[in-house]
């Protein structure tokens, strides 16, 4: 027996080698990182959701409150792209004032995004809603489990008041509140809120652990029925509609992104399409509810949309929000966009 003589490996054993290497490498990062997110300042989104729902609730009751006012001021933000005005009312900002520093009060740390900018000191009392956190205010919250998630992975969109144009006159079944939450850039939790229902009614869900009663008896349209698009910034909308899917399919046209993807999810429309700008706090929470149903909602040009709270808070590629066939109404509309979109 040569005790002294060289080992050889062949190229079996040496796979095997970098292989047993490999496997040992990964182990040890994979418990390096994990050490490392234990580290990290985490937040209860349980009580976030609990939190989101109550305040929508509440940014809701602002907005009925200034409706009934007899001298409801509107002001103008400009002009969108497509020449429509983006009007701005005191309900707005009442609404802004609740939701967003209730949020901001009960959680510091979370990354808030409102499509409405207000100091605190203009906002008074509003600013100061007192929370009850009682998780049977909704029926199917007290079946929900506490779960701590990274705060620096998160973010809160907010829209205090959807639909304002609609608001404005008087078309009010339009009209939401809406909240959302992002985890790492996709829709975790979302809640839309009606204001102006008989009475006022929360669609809410929270992606593979629950949702509000309405979304579990959710049955989807089945089929090519109608297709819902904006009133208001409906722009060459209905002819590329009909180029994507024919002149017989028929056509809704309705205000509010949170209405339209909730006439998608109770099977009133098939399809919510958009084809131009439109901001994340007008989705987030639609795209969460419709993901929790099985539906999907992407740009119209079938990429997925980042709701991470460093995006830009634009979303300039349209918006394709299905119940099902997601994938035969995306290739549909790329042949029908193919020569304007210049794919």
């Amino acid at each position: 027996m040569n005790f002294g003589g060289t080992v050889h490996l062949n190229r079996m054993g040496v796979c095997v080698v970098f292989v047993c290497f490999l496997i040992v490498a990964l182990y040890m990062i994979r418990d390096v990182e994990d050490s490392e997110t234990k580290k990290l300042p985490t937040i209860n989104v349980r009580q976030v959701l609990i939190a989101a729902i109550e305040l929508a609730q509440k940014g809701g009751e602002q907005v009925v409150k200034a409706r009934k006012q007899a001298d409801l001021v509107v002001h103008s933000k400009g002009k969108t792209k497509e020449g429509a005005n983006n009007p701005v009312t005191e309900a707005d900002y009442n609404s802004h004032c609740v939701m967003y520093f209730g949020l901001k009060k009960a959680f510091p740390s979370l990354q808030i995004i409102s499509e409405e900018e207000l100091l605190e000191s203009k906002c008074g009392q509003l600013s100061s809603p007192k929370l009850t956190m009682q998780p049977d205010s909704e029926p199917g919250l007290d079946s929900l489990v506490d779960e701590e998630l990274p705060v620096r992975d998160l973010a809160v969109w907010i829209d205090p008041l959807d639909a304002t144009q609609e608001f404005t006159e008087n078309l009010l079944d339009y009209v939401t509140t809406m909240v959302c939450v992002a985890h790492k850039g996709r829709p975790l939790m979302g809640v839309i809120h009606k204001p102006f229902g008989d009475p006022p009614h929360t669609t809410w869900a929270w992606l593979h652990h629950g949702m509000s009663p309405d979304l579990i008896s959710y049955k989807s349209a089945g089929g090519e029925t109608a297709v819902i698009v904006s009133r208001s910034h409906s722009g060459s909308i209905v002819e590329t509609v009909h180029r994507a899917l024919g002149s017989d399919v028929p056509i809704i046209k309705a205000g509010g992104a949170g209405y339209k993807v909730l006439q998608v999810v109770g099977g009133n429309a098939s399809a919510y399409v958009h084809t131009t700008a439109i901001k994340k706090w007008d989705l987030c929470a639609g795209d969460a509810i419709l993901s929790a149903v099985g539906g999907t909602m992407t740009t119209i040009t079938n990429e997925e949309i980042s709701y991470a709270g460093t995006s830009d808070p634009v979303n300039t590629n349209g918006v394709l929000a299905t119940a099902d066939k997601h994938q035969t109404y995306a290739v549909k509309f790329h042949k029908a966009l193919e020569k304007d979109l210049h794919l």
